[in-house]
């Protein structure tokens, strides 16, 4: 029954940008992926699960459609909450992902990107990320290499380059020009995703080495931003604020008809005739997202503040 039911919610793109849920799905369907490992770890004193997806090779990389590289989806139900007695441990576990993915490149110069629109809510987690930021890349410049080791901080700089339709250029072409001539290392950008789950709104934090496409979990497709466009390891730190509207009409459903005894033929005829009339070209976002854009930005530039200065 599930299977027939999501071939007709595919038909509509209902979206994820999350390796894990696209991981997911194959379960469901009891099909194991060739090329895919998939890593489970829960820390039962944080109430955090850790999820790793390795895309191996190109047949990983085909049946995922995602980029082959490493995905690591840090799920904390408790992030959705007004507690900061839980933003210490979760930024701790930030801190060390970033740095596992960073590898020898978390000693050098690194660029911040905050992606998105500022001016919306849902897409402003990497404008207000760069906003608490402590930015040293000036300071190293004036005072230093003695400062530097005595402050026992890495040179950071940031930039929020905005969106195509307030600056008119794409976020990959400004970046290359910052890059070209700050010469960092690496670059580490932010953005809000899409997720095809609710319960992950605003819930999970997802950490990967392959770089990002912006505006892909909403079908904008930008220029991706990756090591092979920028000519710097790119890391990507996502957070679901969004769910597609045909998700969310799909699941509920599905409850329904299922829970009224109808026969699975009977379930993808209705299904089919609910797509065809479905505007699926919707996203929606929680009652509370201002609230939680602040708290989860602040936690994630928290964790960056710690990886690159010691003394924080």
């Amino acid at each position: 029954m599930k299977e027939e039911i999501k071939r007709s919610s595919a038909n509509c793109n209902a979206r994820t940008d999350l390796a894990l849920e696209v991981r997911e799905s194959f379960e469901e369907d009891n099909v194991e992926v060739s090329g895919v490992v998939l890593e489970e770890d829960y820390v039962q004193d944080k109430d955090i699960k850790i999820t790793r997806v390795i895309i191996k090779d190109e047949h990983g990389q085909a049946a995922m459609g995602k980029p082959i590289g490493t995905y690591i989806t840090i799920e904390a139900p408790r992030l959705q909450e007004d507690d900061e007695t839980y933003h210490e441990p979760l930024t701790d576990e930030i801190v060390k992902y970033i740095k596992e993915l960073l590898g020898e490149d978390k000693e050098g110069e690194v660029l911040i990107a905050g992606l998105g629109n500022r001016e919306v809510t849902p897409d402003a987690l990497g404008p207000k990320v760069v906003d608490n930021l402590f930015v040293t890349r000036h300071l190293i410049r004036e005072y230093g290499e003695e400062f530097k080791k005595k402050n026992q901080m890495e040179s950071m700089s940031a930039i929020a380059p905005g969106v195509m339709g307030q600056t008119g250029m794409e976020t990959s072409e400004i970046l290359k020009g910052i890059i070209k001539q700050t010469k960092p290392k690496c670059l580490i950008a932010i953005d809000a995703l899409a997720a095809r789950s609710v319960s992950r709104l605003n819930t999970t934090i997802q950490i990967t080495d392959t770089g990002i496409s912006p505006g892909s979990g909403v079908g904008n497709h930008r220029n991706a931003l990756n090591e092979e466009c920028l000519g710097v390891k790119v890391i990507a730190i996502g957070v679901p604020t969004v769910v597609d509207g045909a998700t969310i009409v799909n699941d509920t459903l599905e409850r329904f008809l299922d829970g009224k005894g109808f026969s699975e033929e009977e379930m993808y005829k209705f299904m089919e005739e609910v797509r065809e009339k479905m505007v699926c070209n919707m996203f929606v976002t929680p009652k509370g997202i201002d609230d939680a854009v602040k708290r989860i930005s602040y936690t994630i530039s928290e964790a960056l503040n710690q990886c690159f200065c010691q003394t924080i």
